[in-house]
């Protein structure tokens, strides 16, 4: 009997998924666990692996295809087993349950808590009333252009996507517009046209290049970042010249011993956990009538890759030591860049830190990464006239700590106190080997 490979549910908030690159080919004995494919998710490009074992018959997608949850991407064939008669036939019949099945049967279910570390908590929830069956919002969703958090939120609630004009780019529906959009579905085409998208005006040697779903979801999760969450700003200017004595000394035993080199970002890092523990309230989220206050501290690291930005979780960070803090991050780099990261190290993330000091960037401000309530971004170490303790001005080495916070849930104190606590740690970076 032939066996069906569906695209798989690769990442926790996924819907559908894009084909990047073929592993195998037809002909090709796969096993399983054998990597098959490259499939570009909402958080990341991932590899898909087998289930099965035999013989790759047929491929029934190509590069560049967006494959919903479930739908046949393949046939394999046991070893010696020849392709039925009815092969198009029992394609058909899988594609036909794929599409009429609700996204939330062709899943595990996921806790509440996992959910808002994803984002699902992002927005206000939306009055049950009114709701219309899965299907026929299923069913619109495949003839609208909507994000595949916008097909998955539609879904949910029973909304008509054909009935939303979409406020995200090229005019695509965001979960934004579904959220806001009044019982039964139907948007105000009154409101949507009074805000019309402004769109470049592309000459005849310009080249617009198609986005990728991970850009698409970038673009759609900081859109409603920016737009929904209150944010405010606050920076702070630190001494990092004890810092930069503490990591030579650290270093220069490492040379001799073998042992770990240390980052500047390594006591950043740790300096953010510490000060999270100090200050928990920073540590927390929206969740439309509550804040959820975190127990453990869930680091995000912003990491660039080639299309775009990925956030992976140190879990429970505030467990571990600044070697293995140092280790985590070195691994979670490469890998991201090699595309080999896993669902499950996207989620659980409570605070994030982007650090562009290695671009020369002085500071910043960043957008925060929902359903978070602050990020920090860090700056590099400058060479600047200071004045010491003494009233002389002499040169120094500084370094801007900036921090971006949810209104919501942190107030200007606690984010003052949170970048305090920050300051000293890093200006005495021994604090944090204690």
């Amino acid at each position: 009997m032939p066996k069906i490979i569906e695209m798989p549910k690769l990442s926790d908030t996924m819907t559908e998924g894009t084909l990047a690159k073929w592993i195998v080919k037809e002909g090709d004995t796969v096993t399983t666990g054998k990597p098959l494919a490259d499939v570009e998710t909402d958080k990341a490009t991932m590899e898909m692996t087998s289930f099965f074992e035999g013989t790759l018959h047929k491929l029934l997608v190509k590069v560049g295809d967006k494959i919903p949850l479930g739908a046949p991407m393949a046939v394999v064939l046991e070893e010696g087993e020849e392709a039925p008669a009815n092969l198009d036939e029992i394609i058909a019949q899988a594609s036909a349950v794929s599409a009429a099945a609700p996204e939330d049967d062709k899943s595990s279910a996921k806790s509440e808590a996992s959910k808002r570390t994803t984002g699902s908590s992002l927005l206000p929830k939306a009055p049950s009333a009114g709701r219309r069956p899965a299907a026929r919002a299923a069913a619109n969703a495949v003839r609208v252009k909507a994000s595949p958090l916008a097909r998955k939120v539609a879904e949910e609630l029973g909304v008509d996507l054909s009935r939303i004009e979409g406020s995200g780019p090229g005019g695509r529906v965001i979960r934004a517009d579904v959220e806001s959009a009044p019982k039964g579905g139907a948007a105000s085409r009154a409101v949507a046209s009074a805000t019309p998208a402004i769109r470049p005006v592309v000459g005849p040697e310009d080249e617009r290049v198609p986005t990728s779903t991970m850009r698409n979801i970038i673009a759609e999760r900081l859109l409603a970042s920016k737009t929904q969450i209150p944010h405010f700003y606050l920076q702070i200017d630190i001494d990092a010249e004890p810092l930069m004595d503490f990591r030579a000394q650290l270093n220069a035993t490492a040379e001799k011993s073998g042992g770990n080199k240390y980052t500047f970002n390594d006591f950043v890092l740790k300096s953010v956990i510490r000060s999270a523990q100090a200050v928990p309230a920073i540590n927390a989220a929206w969740d439309g009538d509550a804040i959820v206050k975190y127990k453990s501290v869930g680091l995000s690291v912003a990491i660039a890759v080639e299309d775009g930005l990925v956030t992976p979780v140190i879990k429970e960070a505030e467990k571990k030591t600044l070697l293995e803090i140092s280790t985590a991050v070195k691994d979670m780099a490469s890998r991201a860049k090699n595309k080999k990261l896993t669902p499950d190290e996207f989620a659980g993330g409570t605070i994030t830190v982007s650090n562009l000091g290695a671009y020369g960037i002085d500071q910043f401000s960043a957008i925060i990464n929902p359903p978070q309530a602050a990020i920090l971004s860090i700056g590099s170490i400058r060479n600047t006239p200071v004045v010491n303790d003494k009233g002389a001005v002499v040169a120094g080495k500084r370094m801007w700590l900036g921090l971006s916070g949810d209104h919501r849930v942190v107030d200007g104190a606690v984010a003052a106190t949170f970048l305090a606590e920050m300051k000293k740690l890093l200006e005495n970076p021994a604090l944090m080997l204690l």
